[in-house]
């Protein structure tokens, strides 16, 4: 969304990046106008006021951090554009596995390491107990003037097979029951000449 403000999202993956996407950019807007570092809280407000407007019909739950001049920030956001600001957040089909392992084993000032630790346990309780939740951890890592992003921190569910020929079917392989074919454009002919166009 931002150098200093990130996100992760559950829910249509078309609307979550259409969202943030549109935010992004009115953060960048925001930025060039007044020549300083955006806040997490603009993002926010935002995104819940866009999101308020559609009643939830726009599929888009998001967890938003951040670090600006007033320190650290973590929010959900809901489809329905209401907000929570927690010491830890999860969000999606996953989102209970998630908020088991850190409702247990959260605690204050975590070092970096013990943050990363918590956090790839969490996504990895999500992957593991829901079939909708991915199969790797990713994780980003905000500090003042700094974001790290580990991408695939973690693979707990490598594919284990892989055809090294691919996969090919013949043709007839799968009986045809029945077909019905509707063209969807129509045939236009445009002929020369014919009246003239009114100026």
């Amino acid at each position: 969304m931002a150098p200093n403000i990130y996100c992760c999202g559950a829910g249509t993956a078309a609307d979550t990046e259409a969202v943030t996407d549109m935010v992004s950019s009115q953060l960048q807007l925001h930025r060039y106008a007044t020549g300083r570092e955006s806040r997490v809280v603009t993002a926010l407000t935002l995104l819940k006021s866009h999101l308020f407007r559609y009643q939830g019909h726009v599929s888009a739950a998001l967890v938003l951090g951040g670090v600006d001049c007033t320190g650290p920030h973590l929010h959900t956001v809901y489809p329905h554009g209401s907000t929570d600001t927690l010491p830890f957040a999860t969000m999606g089909s996953g989102s209970l596995a998630a908020m088991s392992v850190f409702e247990s084993k959260y605690k204050e000032g975590l070092t970096r390491e013990e943050g990363i630790q918590l956090v790839s346990e969490a996504i990895c309780a999500g992957i593991f107990n829901d079939l909708g939740s991915g199969s790797n951890v990713d994780v980003c890592v905000i500090t003042k003037g700094k974001t790290e992003y580990l991408r695939n921190h973690q693979l707990p569910n490598p594919r284990t097979y892989v055809s090294s020929k691919g996969y090919s079917f013949t043709k007839g392989q799968t009986e045809v029951l029945s077909a019905k074919i509707t063209h969807l454009k129509q045939k236009v002919e445009v002929t020369e000449g014919g009246d003239a166009m009114e100026e």
